[in-house]
């Protein structure tokens, strides 16, 4: 399967690379120092149409494709990641599964608000002993008349503790099958539900500002109808929504990447040592031109997966597809970073330069949506192997 941006792709790819050069690149460095989540920042996106680019115009989305959110998180991202993080957990964590499997009640009522950037909503999957293994799930939730009671708790959540956040979708037992497993459902909780506890922010090596928390359920309370899609059904609710989320990383590592290719370009032309520029030593250059492949290369089997998407491809070619992307690309990127930081020598060490970010960023795309070793095992097994 063969794929090429647009040209409204690259009209659409310079018009969110003159935003972010202006509206983030200025701030990024301090924020991140501070630890600080630029709601303004999220809002100012929202006016961009960010949010809405997959999501029909009945709720103020442009009803764009898939694509063209990966080519806002890819531009966001070489900029920064966290603000790049930001708007791809919001479009692939937060509004995609109220789009998917929501009613049109639940459409209604959440998603304006997520989709013109006024509210954000989290995804609340990952516990402190269940991630990749759902079938570890402690959450629980049981029907109480016409009540869910929700006891449990969360990890790692983007999205879920900002001054805007309005809600997490939340992966609870909701009893047990025939055969012994977990029934897994999903729920809304809104913001402010009593019982719904959002600790502290987390003190991350990377994403700084980023908005991420752990989340503690004590008898939290809601609504029979803010089940979110069928009961029983949310353990295929939440692969559905990591297949979409993994190409969405892989957009995020290539602007990673990108960013690298850049930054060690123009250094390596104005540093000099021996009268000379770095970039005239074969021992740097080729590192920079092996920048230039992984971004090359990780642009393409991540557009190639988008495309896959857009056009309706088969659920086992996507799912390979996007595991491919997001395995690639994810770990070029914390190579890129490293060779970045050698090629800056004892300044890439300094937080003073944006390299020393990207440094810390990198290392948790290889975890996140997936980590590298179930995204091998995901390609094994669709290659035909019996990999447990």
């Amino acid at each position: 399967m063969t794929f090429a941006l647009s040209s409204e792709h690259e009209t659409f790819r310079r018009s969110v690379r003159e935003f972010a050069e202006a509206e983030v690149a200025p701030h990024v460095a301090k924020w991140d120092k501070d630890h600080f989540f630029p709601v303004d920042l999220i809002k100012k996106m929202g006016d961009l149409g960010l949010f809405g680019l997959t999501a029909p115009e009945e709720y103020g989305g442009a009803d764009g494709d898939f694509t063209s959110l990966c080519v806002a998180i890819e531009e966001l991202g070489r900029v920064d990641q966290s603000v790049g993080v930001t708007l791809e957990a919001a479009v692939g964590l937060g509004i995609n599964p109220i789009l998917t499997f929501g009613t049109p009640e639940q459409k209604d009522k959440w998603l304006p608000d997520l989709v013109a950037g006024r509210a954000l909503a989290g995804f609340g999957l990952t516990e402190p002993g269940a991630g990749s293994d759902a079938g570890a799930t402690k959450t629980k939730a049981v029907l109480d008349g016409d009540e869910w009671i929700i006891n449990g708790s969360k990890q790692f959540i983007t999205n879920s503790g900002s001054e805007i956040t309005s809600l997490v979708t939340v992966t609870a037992r909701t009893g047990t099958r025939d055969d012994g497993r977990p029934e897994l459902s999903t729920l809304i909780l809104p913001a402010g539900t009593p019982g719904f506890i959002v600790e502290p922010a987390y003190d991350k090596l990377g994403w700084h500002i980023s908005d991420t928390h752990p989340l503690s359920f004590v008898d939290a309370r809601i609504p029979a109808d803010h089940l979110l899609g069928e009961r029983g059904r949310g353990y295929a609710q939440f692969l559905a929504t990591l297949d979409d989320g993994r190409v969405a990383i892989a957009a995020l590592a290539v602007g990673c990447i990108q960013a690298c290719l850049d930054l060690c370009v123009q250094y390596a032309g104005e540093r000099t040592t021996f009268g000379v520029p770095i970039g005239s030593k074969q021992g740097v250059a080729f590192q920079i031109a092996d920048l230039a492949v992984m971004a090359q290369a990780g642009r393409a089997l991540t557009y190639q997966a988008a495309s896959m998407r857009d056009a309706g491809a088969s659920h086992a070619e996507f799912k390979q597809a996007a595991a491919m992307a997001k395995l690639y690309t994810s770990e070029s990127a914390v190579t890129a970073t490293r060779i970045a930081t050698q090629v800056f020598g004892g300044y890439g060490f300094m937080e003073e330069y944006p390299v020393a970010r990207f440094y810390r960023d990198a290392k948790i795309l290889e975890i996140g949506e997936g980590t590298s070793e179930v995204q091998r095992m995901l390609i094994a097994r669709s290659l035909g192997l019996p990999v447990e």
